[in-house]
């Protein structure tokens, strides 16, 4: 094995392009694929094959091996054609006994490691989830609403039914991993070789390879559609807060099930009315009179208008509830309070007789303000200040 030249086991000249040596590789590799050729000397051959590739693939280790007759220059460090000394080497699957001697199986080495699973390329898998955000009006995450909605979504191209290939072709197993997705590699360590796998670099995990493409997904086996759902919205959402519609994301591969799709809800603040949870807060602006005396006003809530009392001498900040004037909570069967807060708005603008009033019942309750110190209007600002 080791004496054995690698253009003379690919059977390409010295001088063959780049492109000779890879269609050599794949026509070969094909040929002598353990999984696809059960005669006693294909794996041998498959290996020879893969080393030559090795190192004609490569057109630094290829310079190498025309130069020195080996791929570690002057004096060696990779040894021979033969690798028993080898510092890298890709082989292309069907060598069982190799990966589980380090990984798991079979006998001594590194056994231990616990093994690696191998998932089949062709397995049915899941497609990704998916995230939309849905704006609500204040009113509509209160009650709730159903809404359809347009996004886009990756499906199975249409065309080719998600093969890749163009119609009336099909894909074929890859040449390079024998359809399994992935090939072993091999390097050397302090510790002895050791074998680890990758995704083939041929055919990127899929298994497969594709001569003629789709001309409508170019190969890819899917299109991006735009896609409608109709969402139900529940009564008492939040801001941020998402919904789950299973099987609404992209959609599977290989006949996997569809992603989901999360609906997250973008709440737009009311004009009127703060939200904290199933609470709902307003502020009712009252004058100094009802604030004074008492008085019944109605206050608006998200349920419509209510009749409330004030009763006299409320001062500005006090809060009042209303009791089940809220939102709903969210997978409750009751709905939150609305805190109604009171702030006594101070008069701007007052006649001499609106003026003469306030003085006179300043003096009424012993205050003695005359207007060169502070007029009671002034007073009365800074007393209900915010």
């Amino acid at each position: 094995m080791a004496d054995k030249n690698p253009y003379d086991v690919l059977g390409v000249s010295k001088d063959a392009s780049q492109a000779e040596i890879k269609k050599a590789y794949r026509k070969l590799s094909k040929k002598y694929h353990p999984d696809l050729n059960d005669s006693p000397e294909a794996e041998t051959k498959f290996k020879e094959v893969s080393d030559a590739y090795e190192i004609l693939g490569d057109e630094n280790k290829r310079k190498q091996y025309d130069q020195f007759g080996t791929t570690g220059g002057p004096g060696g460090g990779f040894g021979g054609f033969g690798g028993s000394q080898g510092g890298y080497q890709q082989y292309s699957g069907g060598f069982e006994d190799i990966f589980d001697t380090f990984f798991g199986g079979g006998s001594g080495g590194f056994g231990g490691f616990g093994g690696q699973q191998r998932r089949d390329p062709n397995a049915p898998r899941q497609g990704d989830d998916l995230q939309y955000t849905m704006d609500l009006s204040f009113e509509e995450a209160i009650f709730g609403t159903e809404e359809t909605i347009s996004y886009k979504r990756e499906q199975d191209c249409h065309y080719c039914h998600g093969s890749g290939a163009k119609p009336g072709t099909s894909p074929k197993t890859c040449s390079q991993c024998g359809g399994r997705g992935v090939v072993n590699q091999t390097r050397n360590t302090p510790l002895g070789r050791m074998t680890t796998q990758t995704t083939c670099p041929n055919c990127h995990g899929s298994g497969q390879e594709i001569e003629h493409e789709c001309e409508h997904c170019h190969g890819k086996g899917r299109e991006v559609v735009d896609h409608r759902v109709k969402v139900k919205v529940p009564a008492g959402v939040e801001e941020g807060q998402s919904i789950r519609l299973s099987e609404q994301g992209n959609a599977g591969k290989n006949k996997g099930p569809a992603g989901d799709l999360y609906v997250v809800f973008r709440v737009k603040k009311s004009d009127i009315f703060d939200r904290k949870g199933a609470e709902i807060y307003f502020t009712l602006p009252i004058n100094f009179a009802q604030a004074a005396l008492g008085d019944e006003v109605e206050v608006p809530t998200v349920h419509g208008k209510v009749s409330m009392k004030i009763p006299a001498g409320t001062q500005t900040g006090e809060s009042f509830r209303l009791r089940g004037k809220g939102a709903p909570r969210l997978n409750g069967s009751s709905n939150g309070d609305q805190r109604v807060t009171v702030k006594v708005m101070t008069p701007k603008k007052m006649n001499d007789g609106q003026r003469q009033a306030l003085r006179d019942f300043a003096d009424a309750t012993g205050d003695n303000v005359t207007e060169e110190e502070q007029n009671f209007f002034d007073k009365l600002r800074k007393a209900f200040k915010d």
